[in-house]
């Protein structure tokens, strides 16, 4: 683990993909410690990152313990110092382990929402789904000060999830970033594995299956409510708003499948979403893998590179939307490896993906994505290693150039 301050990388000013390189953020440690599960958030206003993961005992989701932070400050030249990581003790409640951080921030009272949940003891996710005893907690926490402290833990299970608790054996948030839409409402992606059929108080087997849906706030965070859940089978997921030439939100729903992603649109920003649809170019391993997906306003041109032709620039007006979607997930079919960006310059339609830019050659797990309006740049953590995605967490940055370069891959 990096103690102090360290300097990370700038994204490429030439769009030579050979120039970005990883910081590494989160390390697995002789002793077994390892950190998974990434999460990322922006802050504009003070141009910091904040880097969360679960820090756990061994690369077991039952010997999770709790979620760390890491810190890093924007500075003039396009690097980022890092502070040293912290352990977030008030994400906490006794004799439960802290899981999936799903980071979102509220612009008008510039309030940070942290959500997670919490799972009793080492209850696995197997055996909720086998007995259909729900040992999982909704739980979030705040900052009003960009994350320097946070509000004790609040349990939100009761107030958001009510009864409904019982027809779900299990549950989880993101993991990944949140969204705030135009209208202001929070978004806080989620799923859980619905009980569909019981017999003799047990689930039937093989029909409890997973489902996403998202949490939602309509007050800046003051109460909080769930959505309805997809139509087909979805697990871990991340959402972005797309917004089209009508200035009409669209929230987009990404998640976790087999085979392939599952995507589904919402236009009630997220109460429910219609006719979820596999994605062909988004391929998944048999056991899938989390994703991240991010919006961002559609650029009227990218400048050349040469600077004699940057004035023109290259004119890629979209002509149904104005936002585009990123895309970050491993590209290999049969292992979690080569991770990759994918581009998708129409997001209303479905066939609108490009084929993935590499950005780490090997293995690849979790990964989040954010990006920096003022500097039109994107960051992302990712799982990655050299001979295991365990290894650790790093962070880079890069620019939509970078993303449609023709070349190889950003890193090896």
């Amino acid at each position: 683990m990096e103690s102090g301050f360290n300097m990370g990388n700038s994204p490429s000013k030439t769009g030579n993909a050979e120039e970005l390189v990883k910081t590494t953020l989160f390390e697995r440690e002789r002793n077994g410690i390892t950190y998974r599960i990434p999460a990322l958030v922006y802050l504009r206003h003070c141009h910091t990152f904040l880097a969360f993961a679960e820090k756990r005992t061994s690369p077991s989701d039952c010997d999770a313990k709790i979620l760390v932070m890491r810190r890093g400050t924007l500075k003039e030249d396009g690097t980022v110092q890092w502070a040293s990581s912290e352990e977030m003790t008030t994400a906490s409640f006794p004799n439960y382990r802290t899981m999936s951080p799903c980071p979102v921030f509220e612009k008008n009272s510039r309030t940070l929402f942290l959500f997670f949940i919490c799972v009793r003891g080492n209850t696995t996710e197997r055996k909720q789904c086998i007995t259909g005893k729900n040992r999982t907690r909704l739980c979030c926490v705040s900052s009003s000060d960009d994350g320097h402290t946070w509000s004790p833990a609040t349990d939100l299970t009761e107030s958001v999830i009510g009864e409904t608790i019982h027809k779900w054996a299990t549950f989880a948030v993101g993991p990944g970033h949140g969204v705030q839409l135009e209208n202001g409402r929070l978004i806080i992606p989620a799923y859980t594995y619905y009980i569909k059929y019981r017999c003799c108080s047990y689930p039937i087997p093989f029909t409890v299956l997973p489902r996403a849906l998202s949490i939602y706030s309509e007050d800046f965070g003051q109460t909080w409510h769930m959505g309805k859940m997809l139509g087909k089978k979805s697990c871990e997921c991340e959402m972005a708003e797309i917004i089209d030439h009508e200035g009409r939100s669209h929230l987009y729903c990404n998640a976790r499948n087999s085979g392939y992603r599952c995507e589904a649109l919402s236009e009630n920003s997220g109460v429910y979403f219609d006719k979820p649809h596999v994605a062909r170019e988004l391929v998944e391993q048999r056991c899938g893998c989390q994703g991240s997906v991010i919006g961002f306003p559609a650029p009227e041109f990218v400048p050349n590179d040469d600077a004699e032709s940057k004035a023109c620039g290259t004119s890629l007006l979209s002509p149904d939307t104005q936002t585009w979607l990123l895309f970050m997930h491993p590209t290999n079919k049969s292992s979690r490896r080569d991770m990759g960006l994918y581009l998708n310059r129409s997001p209303l339609h479905s066939s609108g993906w490009d084929k993935p830019r590499i950005v780490h050659r090997g293995p690849s797990g979790y990964s989040d994505l954010a990006y920096n309006g003022d500097k039109d740049q994107f960051s992302c953590l990712m799982e990655c290693g050299k001979e295991s995605e365990l290894e650790q967490i790093s962070f880079m940055s890069f620019t939509l150039n970078d993303v449609m370069q023709t070349g190889n891959a950003f890193c090896l």
